[in-house]
């Protein structure tokens, strides 16, 4: 039997931090043995926002670089840049096509980075969501991992293959069932170390975009660095660590960060750590985020010292992806009522 198909990605936008690695690339690594997975360095999503041309081909090579120090394997997940494959662009715009504007208005994300760009908001974030579906549904994906925060993305994106899609331009077989154009995901929550907080604040999730970096620790950061904004976590007046107290965010998020870092887990942290203060505590998270990410940071290095090498994986990942996305693609516009290209006009584009 085919295995199943995982779609998942991230932006390269800032250097990706203990939330991206816990929350979704840790878990990503452990997907490859049984799923077919499909990885992509999301650029066209990164300039939905204000950003400066002159990183985003550094920042999209890292974010890659990264997917494979993490130990994404290229010889088991496709692994490539959104924009490199143009059938990304063509499908968003068909499903923008068919998609009602009050759908996207109502996105919370659309909400809530209006208001902090005001009149400066673009359409491109406002159409975001449907550049996500596309993302998705051009790789027949039957699951996306996703968290909290993108439930609604991906309920938008199957109401699109469900409804706007399928219901509307699908044929109907012998027995007058729909047979879909496009594959309707799953979402996979994977709730181990699935939302990592702000070191700033223990109720805000752990953000690339707060303008606080002492918020935060990146995969990059070096010792000394990653053992000073630990010091400087916020905490409480408690003594002793647990989890679930809802009075106490910040010990909850950094007694979860220590368990799922050391390797310990959750039960025996939670015992270790029932009794020590914050000075003895902070130590040994500091040591223990540390020693976790010291392979990565060095398997890091040795990629970034052969370009040769990550920019052949991504352009086997592009072949890979494109050949996938293009039959997506075709379908949808046969379905449409295209006009496929004739004989010569494939001969001349090829």
């Amino acid at each position: 039997m085919a295995r199943p198909r995982v779609l998942s990605g991230v932006q390269p936008t800032g250097a990706l931090h203990l939330g991206n690695w816990l929350g979704a690339i840790r878990n990503w690594v452990g997907l490859q043995a049984s799923h077919d997975t499909f990885f992509c360095v999301v650029d066209l999503h990164a300039i939905t926002v204000p950003h400066q041309p002159g990183q985003l081909a550094e920042d999209t090579l890292t974010t890659a670089a990264l997917y494979l120090a993490c130990g994404i394997d290229p010889a088991r997940s496709t692994v490539f840049v959104q924009s490199h494959v143009p059938a990304h662009s063509e499908l968003c715009w068909l499903l923008n096509c068919v998609t009602p504007l009050n759908w996207l208005e109502r996105m919370i994300q659309f909400k809530e980075k209006a208001v902090k760009q005001g009149d400066q908001v673009s359409a491109g974030l406002l159409d975001y969501p449907v550049l996500m579906a596309a993302d998705i549904l051009l790789y027949d994906a039957d699951l996306v991992p996703v968290g909290e925060d993108q439930k609604q993305h991906l309920e938008l994106a199957r109401d699109i293959a469900q409804q706007r899609i399928n219901a509307r331009f699908g044929e109907r077989d012998g027995a007058g069932e729909v047979l879909s154009i496009l594959k309707v995901p799953e979402p996979l929550i994977l709730s181990e170390g699935a939302r990592v907080m702000s070191l700033t604040d223990g109720r805000s999730k752990m953000s690339k975009s707060d303008p606080n970096e002492g918020s935060r620790i990146t995969l990059l950061d070096p010792p000394e660095l990653i053992t000073r904004k630990i010091k400087r976590a916020k905490t409480d007046p408690t003594m002793g660590l647990e989890f679930g107290n809802p009075e106490r965010p910040e010990a909850d998020n950094l007694l979860g960060l220590y368990a799922a870092l050391s390797g310990l887990g959750r039960e025996r942290a939670a015992t270790d750590c029932a009794a020590m203060g914050w000075g003895r505590f902070k130590p040994l998270l500091a040591e223990a985020t540390i020693e976790a990410l010291r392979p990565v940071q060095q398997r890091y290095q040795e990629l970034r010292a052969e370009p040769a090498l990550l920019h052949d994986v991504l352009a086997e990942g592009r072949e890979r992806a494109a050949a996938v996305a293009g039959a997506t693609l075709e379908r949808v516009r046969a379905s449409l009522g295209f006009l496929p290209p004739g004989p010569g006009d494939r001969a001349r584009a090829a």
